[in-house]
């Protein structure tokens, strides 16, 4: 999560050309293979390639958290009401995303994408295109610097109404020091009746915690497993949603998903603002 270049929207609309470094892996274009995506280039898939080889079920995990995306964002947009959505670290585009699951239930929402990877934002446009009837935005900036993500997202977000902010295993790549100042930083911005989704990596398997070594040492931004319990302290003073923060298979999981999921090395959770 190197700085990148400001927003379209911070430079009058005229976006910079992105630098995209095709020598160095990113979790991003690596995610993007292991879920059947093209948007990744050869260093991406030979270490992708290498954690697969020593921890297969890195596919599941990440099929499973696209799985447990759609879940959260369906019942937050149908069950809950929620019609504004603040998704950060949302990685290269493909199925499913974000505004489409929560606009395929209410068409008015509004949805603010935060990334900061050139290859992403090449993508932006397959971002923007939503309905008609809610909006759908991109923003180029740093989870590091939150104050920046909510000047440029209250551009097209109202936070006098409840938002969703999701980090979906994004804060494994955040030293650990760093993230409950991240996380309190966003939600006090949110008003009451906001939600906080969120899952990652957890150190619950060797062959993970091996693979994740490895892949580290290849460059690029690290991604550190944590325990499942400090995945849960991080909705400390936040209501959550039953069941918890358990496995991203075992939250919510529709009648068919039962069983047919490993993908169980990260955990994840919904939880309200009071």
């Amino acid at each position: 999560m190197t700085d990148g270049p400001s927003s379209p929207a911070a430079n009058g609309g005229v976006a910079p050309q992105p630098q995209i470094d095709t020598t160095v892996p990113h979790s991003a274009r690596i995610w993007n293979y292991w879920m059947g995506g093209k948007d990744n280039y050869p260093i991406d898939r030979t270490v992708g390639d290498q954690v697969i080889a020593s921890f297969p079920e890195i596919v599941d995990l990440a099929r499973t958290s696209r799985e447990f995306l759609i879940r959260v964002v369906t019942h937050l947009a149908a069950e809950e009401g929620i019609r504004q959505f603040l998704d950060i670290g949302t990685g290269m585009p493909t199925v499913n995303n974000t505004h489409e699951v929560a606009q395929s239930v209410a068409p008015e929402s509004r949805v603010v994408y935060v990334d900061n990877d050139p290859l992403v934002l090449t993508h932006a446009r397959a971002l923007l295109v939503g309905s008609p009837e809610g909006a759908t935005d991109y923003i180029d900036a740093d989870l590091r610097d939150p104050e920046s993500i909510l000047r440029q997202a209250a551009e097209t977000l109202d936070f006098d109404q409840p938002v969703a902010l999701m980090l979906l295993g994004i804060l494994g790549h955040i030293p650990s020091e760093d993230i409950m100042p991240i996380v309190n930083r966003l939600m006090d911005a949110l008003p009451s009746g906001s939600f906080l989704a969120m899952y990652d990596g957890t150190n619950t398997s060797e062959a993970y915690n091996a693979a994740m070594e490895e892949g580290n040492s290849q460059g690029g931004l690290p991604y550190h497993l944590r325990s499942p319990e400090d995945i849960a302290a991080r909705f400390e003073g936040l209501e959550l949603l039953e069941p918890g923060v358990v496995p991203c298979p075992l939250w919510r999981p529709g009648p068919i998903e039962v069983g047919t999921r490993r993908g169980m090395d990260q955990y994840g959770g919904v939880a309200r603002k009071p």
